[in-house]
């Protein structure tokens, strides 16, 4: 049986774009979405499959979940700029600040699309890092990754809650609204299932959204 990691490796050079350089077109998103959400029930999807690692399950999902994300928001890139979107809020209620203990050592107030860029490359850091994401088959995770990948599906979440929040109207006129909302919905369902949500605030101005999806599925 083919390793999870040889799906990881395989997907660490799929649409590696950065934010703010000129994304993905609509039609590429339409593409992957119809590639890889397809049909069916999305929580027998975000299931881990009988006999397999968790740690590689995370990882893979990891890995797609970026990609998504680098895509959805890659359709938008020219509608967020720092003009438009001085800082990266989620409503007026709820504003994320960088910090990433090395360049940014305190939290820092950003425009939406630098925040974005920052956490973007972030996450591609520890993706291709062998240290966290080992691509050889039998080379254990280390003890910190399923804390680290709580830490990155959080983050990552902030982009999806700035697009609703910020950006849906683009989104539906682009025709991309099924696809942000599988996406998503395929999303809460795979932090749902292996308990990466810590507090009662975690989904914060989403709280509603996700609450319908929870039970819909």
């Amino acid at each position: 049986m083919t390793s999870f990691m040889t799906t990881v490796n395989a997907r660490r050079n799929q649409f590696r774009s950065r934010p703010g350089k000129g994304g993905s077109s609509s039609h590429q998103l339409r593409q992957y979405a119809e590639a890889t959400l397809g049909g069916g029930s999305l929580r027998k999807v975000v299931k881990l499959p009988e006999g397999e690692d968790e740690n590689e399950w995370l990882a893979v999902n990891m890995v797609d979940f970026y990609n998504q994300i680098n895509l959805l928001y890659g359709a938008i890139t020219e509608f967020c700029s720092p003009q438009s979107c001085p800082e990266m809020k989620a409503t007026d209620e709820f504003e994320y600040l960088w910090q990433d203990n090395e360049t940014y050592k305190r939290p820092t107030k950003m425009a939406a699309p630098a925040y974005i860029e920052q956490l973007m490359s972030w996450v591609q850091s520890s993706i291709d890092n062998e240290a966290v994401l080992p691509s050889r088959i039998g080379v254990p995770f280390p003890k910190s990754f399923p804390s680290l990948v709580r830490q990155i599906f959080k983050r990552m979440y902030r982009v999806y809650a700035h697009i609703y929040c910020h950006h849906y109207p683009v989104i539906r006129e682009l025709g991309l609204e099924p696809h942000l909302n599988t996406s998503f919905k395929q999303y809460v369902l795979f932090i749902d299932e292996h308990s990466l949500a810590n507090g009662k605030d975690y989904w914060g101005p989403l709280g509603d959204l996700v609450d319908s999806m929870l039970r819909s599925d």
